[in-house]
């Protein structure tokens, strides 16, 4: 493509003269067209810029140094590449990154005419993007919002939402589980008890069950032990040494600890060191619950507790929705699986993260798959597919060897969100292969921009499809001014403080936040929601949490 002050080519054909006013004015056309793109896109988009096939020249993202001190921006720039925790953009291989605003065609932007603006775009958030290599009608020169190829990306609120609202899409099935393989699992119905916990009155303590006013008189004896049959009913003024967890005889007043209790053999009188109050120690029948009364809802997560209050209340297996399950693919020709890197190759970082990252969502996964850079791959995977959520890796921008979006519109996919207003992590994308096919979340290579990805649009898709009830967001303090992009929200990882003095609890920013770093996330407890311009040091911020918490008490010298 050449500059408006240059003859126009079109593919396949030399330079045309203007001979005459017709020829001319389409000639102007064209070129107001070919500006336009310039202006939003970097590109004027497959098959429109020669025959030679190589990849138009891409200017600098004139939004890139809007903060120097922070690695975001320019980082994110080549987003789609796959790069270890503190390795660069791999430059080998430019066209099969994730480039910044100013290249990826699904995040137009440029300083001069920023189409997106997040008060209107969760209007057009729902329209599909067209496939790479279709024809678009022509552009005005002054293009709008409305004229554009594809609508600027949905805000990050905006597209967390269409991903759960995906997820809640259809009732859940149900299936029945034992106890010892419903752990993880969500209750798809209530759990009600099934009888009175306790199921009748049982001593809370070891000592003595005793009955009417002391001293009371007993008998020598084991007494009554935990699993006996009812005991008879116990006469005024006598005593017998009970179990915990043993049924109280009827009539019994009260037990008497052990080490409250004083004994007289010779008399066989027992005589209380304390005063007794009627009921004491005594768990009465139905104080924790009574039958049918609700011990949970549905939507509540298995946990070992959960286990044992279900055991306890008579349950021998559980109603719960199955896990969703998980099909990961890793794409991309220069990844390693073993070893340093070495001769433009590099460790494959998402492989072994995304895994136990989605499991600990309750997903059920399957090993990640290594598909490199191959369309034909790809399609295969995606069609044989029997999972409910399919996570790609990678190739999700338009270079020649970004195969997401050609396959996703030769397959006739329905993209939901495609691009998201989000640093890192923008050029993210969430699919339906078809209505009754799986879903498909599209990850950026970048690792940090990848995580980004997953709990912008897998976390909250895979919480609806397994039942999981919405997280309520909360929101926390934030103690350094944290520099934000100007219309994109920013995820930037964060550890929790205990305030100091009286003060509250806060949350203080980790370095290392740079779209292909782990080394914040590794030592976070979850990522700050950073609103488009930044917040100020003492400003309130929404606090998206990690499904674990650092193993290791790190120093806030290293990352803060």
């Amino acid at each position: 493509m050449t500059g408006s002050d240059g003859p126009h080519r079109e593919p396949g054909s030399g330079v045309r003269a203007a001979g005459s006013a017709s020829e001319r004015a389409r000639e102007e056309e064209e070129r107001a067209v070919e500006q336009a793109l310039a202006l939003v896109g970097g590109s004027s988009g497959p098959g429109r810029s020669g025959e030679s096939g190589e990849r138009p020249s891409r200017s600098r993202d004139p939004l890139a140094p809007w903060d120097s001190r922070d690695e975001d921006l320019n980082a994110d720039r080549s987003s789609g590449s796959h790069t270890g925790p503190s390795s660069a953009p791999h430059t080998d291989r430019s066209s099969n990154s994730h480039t910044g605003p100013s290249s990826a065609p699904h995040a137009h932007r440029s300083s001069g005419s920023d189409p997106y603006d997040g008060r209107d775009s969760d209007l057009r958030a729902g329209r599909a993007a067209p496939a790479p290599g279709r024809e678009q009608p022509p552009l005005p020169d002054r293009p709008s919002p409305g004229d554009l190829a594809k609508p600027p990306p949905p805000s990050w609120d905006r597209a967390r939402a269409v991903a759960a609202r995906e997820g809640r899409g259809g009732p859940s099935p149900t299936i029945r589980l034992p106890l010892d393989r419903a752990l993880g699992h969500v209750l798809a119905e209530a759990l009600g008890a099934l009888t009175d916990l306790p199921s009748f009155d049982t001593s809370a303590m070891d000592g003595w069950a005793v009955a009417g006013p002391g001293p009371w008189a007993f008998e020598a004896g084991a007494g009554l032990l935990a699993g006996r049959g009812p005991a008879a009913a116990l006469p005024d003024g006598t005593a017998v040494r009970i179990a915990t967890g043993a049924r109280v005889p009827p009539e019994t007043t009260a037990v008497i600890r052990s080490e409250h209790a004083h004994v007289d053999e010779a008399r066989g009188l027992l005589h209380a060191r304390r005063s007794v109050v009627t009921g004491q120690d005594i768990r009465p029948r139905g104080q924790e619950c009574r039958s049918g009364e609700q011990l949970v809802p549905a939507g509540t997560v298995v946990t070992p507790a959960v286990l044992g209050l279900a055991a306890a209340a008579g349950y021998d297996a559980l109603p719960v929705v199955p896990r969703p399950r998980v099909d990961i693919l890793v794409l991309g020709d220069e990844l390693l699986n073993a070893g340093l890197p070495h001769d433009g190759l590099i460790r494959d970082a998402l492989g072994p993260m995304l895994g136990p990252w989605l499991r600990a969502l309750g997903a059920e996964v399957s090993g990640a798959r290594r598909l490199g850079d191959d369309a034909g791959a790809l399609r295969d995977a995606l069609t044989s597919s029997d999972a409910d959520l399919i996570v790609t890796t990678g190739g999700t921008a338009a270079g020649p060897v970004d195969h997401v979006h050609p396959v996703l519109d030769a397959l006739g996919a329905e993209l939901l969100v495609d691009g998201v207003a989000v640093r890192p992590g923008h050029p993210m994308l969430l699919a339906r292969l078809s209505p009754d096919g799986p879903y498909l979340v599209g990850l950026p290579g970048n690792p940090l921009a990848a995580v980004s990805g997953l709990l912008t649009l897998a976390e909250p898709l895979l919480a609806g499809i397994a039942g999981r009830p919405a997280q309520d967001p909360y929101r926390a303090l934030v103690h350094a001014e944290v520099h934000g992009h100007p219309h994109d929200t920013r995820l930037v990882p964060v550890v929790h403080r205990p305030g100091r003095a009286g003060g509250r609890d806060h949350v203080a920013p980790l370095r290392y936040n740079g779209p292909a770093m782990l080394r914040g996330i590794a030592a976070a407890d979850g990522l700050a929601v950073v609103p488009p311009g930044g917040v100020r040091s003492g400003t309130e911020v929404e606090i998206l949490d990690l499904p674990w918490a650092p193993a290791t008490p790190w120093t806030e010298g290293c990352f803060t």
